[in-house]
């Protein structure tokens, strides 16, 4: 078998056997397949795409290339649940420990941020102390007592994965929605849960910016679980707009504690709460409805807060910070945005308004980069508010050489106008094995 053939079979539009695609990936990681090979084999995928069982099968053998984690020792179903990513999206923060008081196993690996996306382990690592790198023994003794435990990624998950995500960026293959699948998935399979929940966040501060878009791509990576004998479901959400009011690590934690208190953003809680459900539906615990009024009941009665500490206190985190917000690191200085004009707000471009955190030191560029975690921004007036001149838009927060620039670049994504433009709606459709459903 060679490389050779492989391209000019996928250029030529055919389907690639489990032999072949097992041949490609055990060659590409063992250094026997070259970089330039591997492209150009990509950017056939690009321009010829995969059938659903192809696709299936390259992430199932993605998965192998690296660890596969098995779980087994924890008792019951165990749930994860993966973002596409977006600006202020801390909704892990909330539903994990939600998820877990209604008497679900979180056992879950989550990333740090790059460019205007955040991360939920740098957002964690802003409780001081906090430790995201257990052992295998610790973490599952972890989630097995007090049901669960939020750690970084192991280095070793989906080796595949991380050769071809950093060929990708340097050859324009970035956007093919079978290899954003087969990426994200590899990595979702390795990491051993029974069933998956998926947030496939759409607009401009995402990386899908179409619905149309986000549901192929949702779909695709439903049928690829279900085929690898994972249960799915996925929930299309906006992020046109920022979810809840504040952006940065700290920051953003202090929002989620608010919403496991019980007086979250409405946008963030009602979201937060759609996604939990169904994290609920796929572990048998009821019906959508059903499962809606336990995640409820649960920040009502505190009890989903109280989880939430425990499982920072047992990674090592100085949890008198989750009630006394004082604690945290604070910022050097701060800035307010001002508007320029009276009317409403009528686009305010959210990979902006993410990528004016990451100057303020909020977020990274490279991986190399060291995050301010008391940087970023709070906003006071988002898509749809009216405004008066001179009035408060956000507040930046973080060292006052930064914030001219992070000034200029929220300001090139705001437009205002004498009209409102019209709501959208925070969730757009479920997706699972049974079809699509729009709301």
């Amino acid at each position: 078998m060679r490389m050779y053939d492989l391209i000019a079979k996928k250029r030529d539009g055919g389907e690639m056997t489990r032999e072949e695609l097992q041949f490609m990936i055990d060659g590409y990681v063992a250094g026997r397949i070259p970089d330039y090979q591997m492209s150009a084999w990509m950017m056939a995928v690009y321009l010829r795409g995969m059938t659903a069982p192809e696709v299936a099968i390259l992430t199932d053998v993605m998965a192998h290339s690296g660890d596969m984690v098995d779980l087994s020792a924890i008792e019951g179903i165990k749930v994860d649940k993966h973002s596409t990513g977006g600006v202020g999206d801390k909704t892990t923060l909330v539903i994990t420990p939600v998820v877990a008081a209604c008497g679900v196993k979180i056992a879950k690996m989550s990333g740090r941020g790059l460019g205007h996306t955040g991360g939920t382990i740098d957002k964690m690592e802003s409780v001081p102390g906090t430790r995201t790198a257990l052992g295998q023994e610790e973490f599952f003794r972890q989630v097995n007592q007090i049901g669960i435990s939020v750690i970084g990624q192991s280095g070793e998950l989906a080796v595949a994965d991380k050769k071809m995500y950093a060929l990708r960026d340097v050859t324009a293959t970035v956007g093919c929605i079978p290899l954003i699948a087969s990426s994200i998935m590899s990595k979702k399979l390795a990491a051993g849960s029974d069933a998956i929940l998926l947030d496939v966040t759409t607009g401009t501060g995402a990386f899908m910016k179409t619905v149309e878009d986000s549901i192929q791509l949702a779909r695709m990576m439903v049928d690829i679980g279900a085929r690898n004998g994972r249960r799915m479901a996925a929930l299309i959400t906006d992020m046109d707009t920022p979810l809840g009011r504040n952006i940065g690590n700290s920051l953003e934690v202090i929002e989620s504690m608010e919403v496991l208190k019980g007086r979250g953003e409405a946008d963030l809680t009602e979201v937060c709460l759609q996604l939990a459900a169904n994290m609920l539906v796929l572990a048998d615990k009821g019906s959508l409805s059903e499962c809606r009024a336990m995640a409820k009941a649960v920040i009502e009665d505190g009890s989903a807060f109280e989880v939430c500490k425990q499982m920072f206190a047992c990674q090592g985190g100085d949890v008198r910070v989750l009630e006394d917000y004082s604690l945290f690191a604070q910022p050097e200085a701060s800035f307010e945005l001002l508007a320029e004009q009276d009317g409403y707000i009528w686009a305010n471009d959210t990979e902006k308004i993410g990528s004016a955190s990451v100057l303020l030191g909020a977020g990274r560029m490279t991986k190399e980069d060291a995050i301010d975690p008391a940087a970023g921004i709070v906003l006071h007036k988002k898509t749809g508010d009216a405004v008066k001149q001179g009035e408060s838009i956000a507040t930046f927060y973080g060292k006052p050489d930064t914030f001219a620039a992070a000034e200029a670049m929220y300001r090139s994504g705001l437009t205002y106008s004498d009209k409102k433009p019209p709501e959208v709606p925070l969730v757009y459709a479920r997706v699972t094995a049974d079809g699509v459903e729009r709301f």
